[in-house]
């Protein structure tokens, strides 16, 4: 590993963001920090990943949704400080890494399968979801 990487590496490990394991045809909510004068709030946008970028410190996620008809789409950089969370909502099932097309796209035809059984991720969080309320005595 070349110096760079390696500073990389620590600079994300000291930003201890939990990004979770998401990939184009998700659907997410991105809490956004939003600063108006001297309030500062969290803004949700939720859409679906059109494209994601891994490049480390440097990663990038593309965001689609439809906002009072017109397509609109958003870049966020994975680890910047004004992303307060990612929320993945529903997997994408898709062939492609990425979803460009859907701009050309309205309606019925611009409509993603849901991805049926999904990750190793998602069946190990739902299994430990499973065991913990197992363990809760029902009153």
């Amino acid at each position: 590993m070349d110096v760079i990487a390696q500073l990389e590496a620590e600079e994300i490990k000291r930003l201890g963001k939990k990004i979770p394991d998401f990939s184009p045809g998700d659907t997410v909510i991105v809490g956004v920090n939003v600063v108006e004068g001297t309030r500062k709030r969290v803004q949700a946008y939720e859409g679906v990943v059109i494209a994601k970028r891994n490049r480390g410190l440097n990663s990038s996620f593309i965001v689609r949704k439809i906002s009072s008809g017109e397509g609109v789409e958003r870049t966020f950089q994975t680890y910047s400080p004004l992303i307060a969370s990612i929320e993945v909502k529903r997997r994408g099932d898709v062939r492609r890494a990425k979803l460009y097309y859907l701009r050309e796209r309205s309606g019925k035809s611009a409509r993603i399968r849901e991805k049926i059984g999904g990750t190793h991720a998602d069946k190990a969080a739902a299994a430990a979801a499973a065991a913990a309320a197992a363990e809760t005595p029902a009153s």
